[in-house]
């Protein structure tokens, strides 16, 4: 893509040369044509750069998943037009309501549709509010779509977007939606009938499309933030979590365990009864533990001190945390799962059972093919199928390396910047 010049254009110079004496002197007249000159040059390159930017409106809401998805991709947009004019839509008092602008990015806020709707005919109450509220949802979201005038808008799922990409086909605006599972959610199926394109992350997602919809699929993967992607040495990275001893340590081995932004009580309680012995017979092992924010206060008190062992709510910096890491101890949902392949970690994963239509099953599932993940389903979790998975994995130098490299040829570290290019060519042809 052409990246427009904010340079203004060289000015004339008056008198022309041939004209000036030998000695120049300026009257108070040219000074001031100059000025005038210089300043009507400069608010034109302005005004054609604004016109030329991209304005594209993200929505997405509900899950950690959907809103990284979203932000990747808002991220490479900007890296790829430094002067693109990038509006999110979700709903207020949510996960993205914070994450976004935390983020950098603009955030406007449209009425929630309810906490129920995702299944709005189990309950009669949200059966009868449910339309209403959807129709105010939308209709709120026209007024922001026309008052923004996107050129092109992109949903990533989750309840918050069906309402403003709705609004978007209504008005004929160009609509991309990118799904994060191999089976799509109720969301993205039906918006998958009037978006332009379908951006999956597996080839299997568009057979689990509509059929009129799989001709405008492209298989890209799931977009992955920027700053996983940035280099960070292992080394650096254990210090930053351990202190600078912990770089010292030879053969170390670091497990990483991700019980979700809220916390897994399964997974907890599994490792809280094995760590402390993990710990005193492998001297060389560390653990960075993520406990979830509601089950930090519980675990805290429970969780003796020790220095091989970082215990913390909710890990900001996460590819530092990825960095440090020799394995990785998670939930299986599908922005965990391709992280884990774009960065080549061995994993262990323990889908949930409590997710829709069985999302965290069926990633896990394809994990364990695709990469020779580990997978311990809830129902097996405990102390002793736990530390076994972490012993067989950190006790095999081969095992280890074949993961780390079927992990690296599954992942796909540029699946935001190859969405991005996509929605850039979609607005601008002719920068294909």
């Amino acid at each position: 893509m052409a990246i427009p010049s904010f340079l203004p254009p060289t000015l004339q110079f008056y008198p022309p040369s041939r004209l000036v004496p030998t000695r120049l002197t300026l009257s108070s007249s040219t000074v001031c044509c100059l000025s005038v000159d210089r300043r009507i040059n400069h608010a034109s390159t302005l005004k054609n750069d604004e016109a030329s930017a991209l304005r594209a409106v993200i929505t997405a809401g509900g899950t950690a998943g959907h809103i990284s998805s979203a932000l990747a991709i808002g991220d490479e947009l900007k890296s790829a037009d430094p002067q693109a004019q990038i509006l999110f839509i979700g709903f207020p008092n949510s996960m993205e309501s914070t994450t976004v602008p935390s983020a950098g990015f603009d955030f406007s806020a449209i009425p929630t549709v309810g906490y129920s709707s995702s299944r709005p005919f189990l309950c009669f109450a949200s059966f009868l509010r449910f339309p209403l509220l959807l129709i105010k949802s939308t209709f709120e979201s026209y007024k922001l779509l026309r008052e923004f005038k996107p050129q092109i808008v992109v949903g990533t799922g989750g309840h918050a977007s069906f309402p403003v990409c709705f609004a978007a086909a209504i008005m004929r605006l160009k609509l991309v939606i990118q799904e994060q599972d191999s089976i799509p959610g109720t969301t993205n199926w039906i918006l998958s009938l009037f978006a332009d394109t379908i951006c999956t992350p597996f080839n299997c997602t568009v057979s689990n499309l509509p059929k009129r919809a799989a001709a405008k699929c492209v298989v890209y993967g799931n977009p992955i933030r920027q700053a996983l992607r940035r280099y960070v040495s292992k080394r650096a990275a254990r210090v930053s979590f351990f202190g600078q001893w912990a770089g010292a340590v030879s053969d170390a081995r670091v497990v990483l365990v991700l019980s979700g932004s809220l916390g897994a009580n399964a997974i907890n309680i599994a490792l809280l009864n094995c760590y402390l012995q993990l710990l005193s017979e492998h001297e060389n092992w560390f653990f960075v533990w993520q406990t979830g924010v509601e089950a930090f206060d519980e675990m805290d008190s429970l969780v003796r001190s020790h220095p091989r062992l970082f215990l913390s709510p909710f890990l900001r910096n996460i590819s530092v945390a990825y960095a440090a890491a020799d394995l990785v101890i998670s939930r299986a949902g599908a922005m965990t799962c391709s992280e884990i392949m774009a960065l080549g970690k061995p994993s262990v994963l323990i889908p949930s059972p409590h997710t829709d239509e069985g999302d965290q099953e069926r990633s896990a599932s394809l994990m364990a093919d695709i990469v020779g993940s580990k997978v311990i389903t809830e129902e097996e979790l405990d102390t002793i199928t736990l530390r076994a998975a972490i012993e067989e994995i950190l006790g095999n130098e081969e095992l280890m390396r074949e993961m780390s490299e079927r992990a690296l040829r599954a992942g796909k570290p540029d699946a935001a910047l190859d969405v991005a290019k996509h929605i850039i060519s979609i607005v601008k042809p002719e920068d294909k």
